[in-house]
């Protein structure tokens, strides 16, 4: 992802409206609404159909003033911290914009996202979104395409993408191509990396090959480890190659593990490298092992904005993944400025070549129906991470 210049429509819109969003973030709310829960839909007693009706005569009153927007996340179970903050964060989106055109309805998706989905439709709903996880989306988009509904999930796993279905979640190829790229531009060529074993690691190791290869570095060994095995892959790394950096495809604190051994090794002195992961997890300057270590991620700086909104509102800290849910609102605002009531959703406007602004910064969805983002790189530091390159204005063309 380079610094290139992009047509001046975008760097306009993207300047506006994170202006924009700023201003909404340190503004207090005009509208008052209650803090309890998120809207929510009342159990039902009937199996729900894959079809949608046209007028609504049960569960949730018809609203025809607003435009039916279903959100499907865990409310329950073991990730239903994460939902419930995504909820959240949904409803502070609303509350923020002043929009009156869209309603949202949530779905818990711990009891059955395809139950959840069906349900979403048959009420009315003409956009879905969510789910956070990719085995839901793979339940749910099937119903959601056959309804007409796209699907905005906020999962990263790019194999459930397409078709209608349309990934929010953080992806680690763009993290990874954006790490290397700037480490290659530090004068780095000799890579190596640690990849846990799993769809994460092998996906990871192939972005990470490609991500070198086309930066003109060239990577001396990858090296994959079962849980609880990254020390012991550390020493299986070729002695007689030095490599400058290292990736580290995993949390942090597996990498910290690494560290040591690295440090000991003959290529002592070489780069660690992260991933996104690392944007997730709240210990990192806590972490010696890794000072002076990048990673690529979203930028923070209107998500800091937004933990002190959220934790006035709600009494609590938000899951980092709850940008997400306030992201995907803020796209659904500025679409319905130009959806009819009642109409469907306009998939089309999602492709758009201008893109949209968030919390987490520049980002547009490609043809695959994956979101790409403007990326900026961090170096860890006691106490947390400083920007060392901060995400590009523009996408390049």
């Amino acid at each position: 992802m380079a610094d290139t210049i992009a047509p001046r429509q975008w760097r306009h819109h993207i300047a506006r409206a994170t202006a924009l969003i700023g201003a909404a973030l340190l503004a207090g709310c005009a509208t008052i609404v209650p803090k309890g829960p998120v809207e929510q839909a009342p159990p039902t007693t009937t199996r729900p159909q894959p079809t949608r009706p046209g007028p609504v005569t049960g569960g949730i009153p018809e609203d025809n003033q607003r435009h039916r927007v279903a959100l499907l996340v865990p409310l329950s179970g073991p990730n239903g911290g994460v939902g419930r903050s995504i909820a959240n964060a949904t409803q502070l989106a609303l509350l923020d914009t002043r929009s009156e055109r869209v309603r949202i309805t949530t779905y818990d998706t711990a009891l059955g996202a395809a139950a959840a989905a069906q349900r979403a439709i048959a009420e009315g709903n003409r956009l879905i979104l969510g789910p956070l996880l990719a085995d839901d989306v793979r339940a749910v988009a099937p119903i959601a395409r056959g309804a007409k509904v796209p699907v905005i999930s906020y999962s990263n796993d790019v194999s459930v993408a397409g078709g209608g279905a349309y990934l929010l979640g953080y992806t680690p190829a763009q993290s990874i191509d954006r790490v290397v790229g700037y480490a290659r531009t530090n004068g780095m060529t000799q890579f190596a990396g640690l990849v846990p074993a799993g769809v994460y690691g092998q996906r990871a190791s192939t972005s990470f090959l490609r991500a070198v290869e086309q930066a003109g570095g060239q990577v001396v060994s990858i090296q994959t480890y079962a849980r609880g095995g990254i020390a012991a892959a550390v020493a299986k790394l070729p002695k007689t190659s030095p490599y400058e950096a290292i990736l580290i495809a995993d949390q942090a604190g597996q990498a910290a593990l690494a560290v040591p051994a690295i440090r000991r090794s003959t290529s002592r002195s070489a780069k660690v490298l992260g991933t996104e992961l690392w944007n997730t997890e709240t210990g990192l300057g806590s972490m010696p092992a890794l000072n002076g270590a990048w990673y690529a991620s979203v930028s923070n700086g209107l998500y800091r904005q937004f933990v002190t909104k959220y934790r006035a509102r709600f009494n609590a800290a938000p899951y980092r993944l709850s940008s997400l849910g306030y992201d995907s609102v803020l796209l659904t605002v500025r679409i319905a400025r130009d959806w009819a009531i009642g109409r469907d959703f306009p998939e089309s406007r999602l492709r758009a070549e201008d893109g949209f602004a968030g919390l987490d910064g520049a980002f547009r969805f490609g043809r695959d129906g994956v979101a790409e983002r403007a990326l900026e790189v961090q170096e860890v530091r006691t106490g947390g991470a400083v920007t060392v390159s901060p995400a590009p204005r523009t996408f390049g063309e």
